[in-house]
């Protein structure tokens, strides 16, 4: 579990993961014109046409990416020499010490000797999907709750450390019997709501009663199977069929705390446990180990990716509510997630705070991907 987890959408795309649904549309079949009458016996169907996509860009320029003018590249270039060093790919490690060297003896590091270094150092190649239609881009960031040290009526479900000798793959009882006798101290009190989503996403940021701050890290797991609690809260009666978002889901568990809130949250039995780092105002960092930069990071699925890729994204066409248009640029793979599957899938690092939440829980956007290949 990653950082990734900590830092999960909200809203709409919250909504989509307790459901646990992930679709991408696609056009649909064009039935072929016969040129000729129809034969004697029954023609095979027709393959399933495939949306037509330009041969895969090999030992090509960065400059022929859509979109490569207007991009910010000097932002882009201090987000990879940041986050290059966890690559263990040699290429790409001789291109980081490359972005290193330039700056210590560039000062300033300039727009236009960002982009040469891209240009310079690195071909493009188009990821694709199986069926050669787009991937989806999905957006997550890091929360922020209040907190108390103390158990009250509204601050009622602890936040716990990892037990003793966790081992990752163990298996621990269910959310239910952890929450009826924990097995371990308690680090804070948390809302329920808020303790629930926090669990969703794997880590968040704390605010106490005297103002204090702390970082909840993800620690360790039940190894319990994730559950979405939306589709049983509407058999139940509790949340209306079409009214199931992860907002109305917040406002349920707030309406209900106490044994209705913990008895629903139980519906999913997998539980995270957490430690309290320090907040140092920063980001927080992905799986890769080092702080996320927003909006210039993904989570991408470890398969196809490893952790310091450079990768341009292209995402049209968004059709949640309150949607940007696109999102085009040049990010870092420094995270991962366990909705994160297939080569051409990102979730990108939007940043902390509620600004952040509003706009992740609108992203969910056809993608394309390039790696940028480092030159020998």
């Amino acid at each position: 579990m990653s950082a990734h987890r900590a830092v999960r959408i909200q809203g709409a795309v919250l909504a989509l993961m307790v459901t646990l649904v992930a679709a991408c549309a696609t056009r649909p079949p064009v039935a072929p014109t016969p040129e000729s009458p129809a034969p004697t016996q029954p023609a095979p169907p027709p393959p399933r046409p495939v949306e037509p996509r330009p041969e895969p860009d090999t030992g090509v320029s960065p400059a022929s990416l859509p979109g490569w003018n207007a991009e910010d590249h000097l932002a882009a270039f201090n987000a990879f020499a940041d986050g290059c060093r966890v690559s263990r790919d040699a290429a790409l490690r001789a291109q980081c010490d490359r972005a290193m060297h330039i700056r210590r003896t560039s000062r300033p590091v300039t727009p236009s000797m960002a982009r040469a270094f891209f240009e310079d150092g690195f071909t493009v190649v188009e990821q694709r999907t199986g069926n050669g239609r787009d991937g989806l881009l999905t957006s997550y960031f890091a929360p922020e709750y209040p907190a108390s040290r103390t158990q009250t009526p509204e601050f009622d479900m602890p936040v716990l450390a990892a037990p003793a000798g966790w081992r990752r793959g163990q298996t621990l009882p269910p959310r239910a019997e952890i929450e009826t006798a924990p097995p371990t101290e308690t680090l804070a009190w948390m809302r329920a709501e808020d303790l629930f989503f926090m669990q969703i996403q794997g880590s968040g940021y704390l605010t106490f009663e005297d103002g204090s701050k702390a970082r909840a890290a993800y620690a360790a797991d039940n190894g319990q199977t994730f559950v979405g609690i939306a589709r049983p809260m509407s058999d139940q009666g509790l949340l209306p069929r079409n009214g199931t978002s992860g907002d109305a889901i917040r406002g349920w568990l707030a309406a209900h705390r106490g044994p209705e809130a913990r008895a629903v949250m139980a519906l999913n039995p997998r539980y995270i446990f957490f430690r309290l780092d320090p907040d140092d105002g920063g980001d927080p960092a992905g799986a890769a180990g080092v702080p996320l930069p927003a909006r210039r990071s993904i989570a991408v699925d470890p398969a196809h990716w490893s952790y310091g890729d450079l990768v341009w994204i292209a995402a049209d066409g968004g059709n949640l509510a309150g949607a940007r248009g696109s999102y085009q640029g040049l990010v870092v793979a420094l995270d991962t997630g366990s909705a994160i599957r297939g080569p051409v899938r990102a979730d990108l690092y939007m940043g902390r705070g509620d600004a952040a939440g509003a706009e992740a829980g609108a992203v969910r956007h056809p993608l394309r991907m390039w790696r940028l290949a480092p030159k020998p």
